[in-house]
Formats: C-alpha cells, sequence, structure tokens
C-alpha cells in the first residue's frame, strides 16, 4: 500500500511540474542548494492532495468545491517547485510583482482608498480586481466611523453602499474569485469594512500599519 500510495504521490508531483508555458525553454541546471524545508512543505502538500484521490473513488468526480480546493493545492505545489527549479537555474526566477499578480487572479480585494487601490496595483495586483469601498457595507456602520454624521446624510451614502455592493456582485460574476480580500490600515474604517466583509461574504481581511510602505515581498506572505 505505501509504495502504491508513492507512486500516486509522484505521479501527482510530476504533473504539478509540468511547465506553465509549452514555450518555456528548461535550462541546463546549474550547482546550487536544495531547499529541504521546501522540499518538504511539497511533499506535504502532495500528500494531502492525494487524499482526494480516495475520498472521490470511485468515480474520481470532484464536485465544485473540492475542485477548486484540489486544483489550488496544485497550483501551490507548482509554485513551489518552480522555486527549487530557479534556485537550480532550470528556469528564470520569477519576480515578487509577478507572483503577487498571478495569485491575485484567484482573488477579488477590498479596500478603503483610491490610494491603497494604487499601492497594491504597484505591488502586482490587477486593478480591475480591486474594489474601493469608500464607504462601509452598511449604513449603522457609519455611526460607529462618525457618531455626530446627520441622519440626512444616510440617503447618499446607501446609494454608495448599494453600488459597492452591486460592483462586488458583478465583479464576482465576471471573475469568479475563490476568495474575496479586505486589505486595510489599521484604523476603524478598515477593521469596521474588513468586520462586515467576514460576516456578508466570508472574506479573509490583511490588516497593515502603512500599505503605501509596504514592499512585495512582505505582502507576498499575508497572502492565503
Amino acid at each position: 500500500m505505501e509504495k502504491f500510495r508513492l507512486k500516486q504521490t509522484q505521479s501527482l508531483l510530476k504533473e504539478a511540474g509540468k511547465s506553465k508555458n509549452t514555450a518555456e525553454k528548461l535550462k541546463t541546471p546549474k550547482e546550487g542548494k536544495i531547499d529541504v524545508d521546501l522540499f518538504v512543505e511539497i511533499l506535504n502538500d502532495m500528500m494531502e492532495a492525494e487524499e482526494f484521490i480516495y475520498s472521490s473513488r470511485p468515480s474520481q468526480k470532484l464536485d465544485d468545491d473540492d475542485a477548486k480546493l484540489f486544483c489550488n493545492s496544485i497550483i501551490n505545489i507548482r509554485h513551489k517547485l518552480d522555486e527549487i527549479l530557479a534556485d537550480f537555474g532550470v528556469i528564470e526566477k520569477e519576480s515578487v510583482e509577478e507572483e503577487i499578480k498571478k495569485l491575485s487572479e484567484n482573488f477579488l480585494i477590498l479596500t478603503t482608498k483610491s490610494s491603497f487601490k494604487k499601492a497594491l496595483n504597484k505591488l502586482g495586483v490587477e486593478p480591475q480586481r480591486i474594489i474601493v469601498a469608500g464607504v462601509p457595507l452598511e449604513v449603522e456602520d457609519m455611526k460607529l466611523i462618525n457618531p455626530k454624521i446627520p441622519e440626512s446624510a444616510f440617503g447618499a451614502i446607501k446609494k454608495k453602499i448599494d453600488h459597492v455592493k452591486h460592483d462586488i456582485s458583478r465583479k464576482k460574476d465576471q471573475f469568479n474569485p475563490t476568495d474575496i480580500l479586505v486589505v486595510v490600515e489599521h484604523d476603524k474604517s478598515g477593521e469596521i469594512l474588513g468586520s462586515r466583509a467576514h460576516e456578508l461574504y466570508n472574506a479573509h481581511i490583511i490588516v497593515t500599519d502603512n500599505l503605501k510602505d509596504i514592499t512585495a515581498e512582505e505582502f507576498r506572505k499575508f497572502l492565503p
């Protein structure tokens, strides 16, 4: 049984390691050092992915949710394999910004300011996947941000909220993201947006001290 499981894992590993681009030319390996920790992560990830083979018996078919989990696992493994191959000069090492650009294809991102959208775009996130919610996602949340806000302002605020929610719905249909991320700073507006987005959309929340100064390497570590 163990030999069979090992062969299945090796088969999955081979599939995950196939070139993403058929035109990509693999170079002759050069001297390098094995990232043992990363290699162990790959093996562990493959063992977890392998469980879908057994859980999907006898049809070997996956429903939408399991298909996303399985494919995301394989894509994650592929990225790690690329890191090892790049360390030995077999493929060109991908920039962190390029990696973030590819990863952002899985997400729809909410933030609170246009300047934050620009910062995220510089890090590699595709701008069409970023929604700037200049207002909270529920009218009553405005009272938490500004307790002195007059009741007469709520009509205009509700229209803006409806527009943001419509934008979220439209882009969810357009991009079919795996997850919604809220990327904000440590302030009341950001915390309220994150809390409400988690409640409404099961969003993940990324909070930083200074989003405009964050590096690509730091931001990459935050991504699920």
